[in-house]
């Protein structure tokens, strides 16, 4: 997981690629979590928040660009 301060400090093409990472992850914990796979269910709320987090710094960038 990376923090808010990390990802201010990437390239728009990093956080891109940082995004598509992190829904990859969702979609596998998510399989994870349907097949009881799972232990950790708290790591679906932090993936789901960080994707969030991504995508508000992508709109900021594009918008001051």
């Amino acid at each position: 997981m990376s923090t808010i301060k990390d990802l201010r400090a990437m390239s728009l093409d990093e956080l891109e690629t940082k995004l598509n990472e992190s829904k990859k992850e969702q979609f596998n914990l998510r399989i994870q979590q349907s097949t009881g796979q799972l232990s950790n269910t708290a790591q679906v709320r932090k993936v789901r928040r960080q994707i969030a987090q991504i995508n508000t710094l992508i709109a900021e960038r594009r918008k001051n660009s």
